[in-house]
């Protein structure tokens, strides 16, 4: 068994390799452009909502609070005139994305943690290379993927997006494995 604190190192370096790899992926290769794509009529639709005040946050349109008023006629009949959306406002005013890169890199750390715990319970120092990437790269790939898909089961997220992102995933936690690997405690 390996402690948490023995695995520091392999921890803080996978995340900053991560969030490197991921600004590459991002910037870089562009493969990620097609997560979203332009509404129609956006002027007109920006103009209609803009006067609604709408605050940041995730809302559902039409939004029922129960069971019993999902089966009303008047949530039906909203339901038949549409639209019906989920969406996420994020509020008006150049996007400055300093707390995401933040939050990213905190939750890189978080899932090195994650790797670091369940590897060094199941292996000891001097473990084989191979046996700290399996263990290390599945629990890091498992934290960056898996997570997307359900966003594409229940609120109709587009699958190529998930997609691309459990390819993310795959080489986030390749790159994780192999920097536990590399930095595992010898004996």
């Amino acid at each position: 068994m390996v402690g948490l604190s023995a695995l520091w190192l392999p921890i803080l370096i996978s995340a900053v390799v991560v969030f490197v790899a991921s600004s590459i992926i991002h910037m870089v290769l562009g493969y990620h452009k097609a997560d979203f794509r332009k509404a129609p009529n956006e002027d007109r639709l920006m103009d209609a909502v803009r006067p609604l005040g709408i605050p940041p946050g995730d809302y559902m349109v039409p939004w029922c609070s129960s069971a019993e008023e999902m089966k009303s006629p008047e949530y039906k009949e909203k339901l038949a005139k549409g639209p019906v959306l989920a969406m996420t406002m994020y509020g008006s005013g150049p996007f400055n994305m300093g707390k995401q890169l933040v939050q990213w890199f905190v939750f890189s750390l978080i899932v090195g943690v994650f790797a670091a715990y369940l590897a060094g319970r199941a292996l000891g120092p001097g473990a084989e290379y191979m046996a700290v990437f399996r263990f290390t790269g599945f629990t890091a790939f498992a934290c960056y993927a898996v997570g997307t898909w359900p966003a594409s089961i229940w609120y109709k997220k587009n699958w190529g997006t998930t997609i691309r992102g459990t390819i993310d995933g795959l080489i986030y936690g390749l790159l994780t494995g192999g920097v536990f690997g590399w930095l595992w405690p010898a004996m």
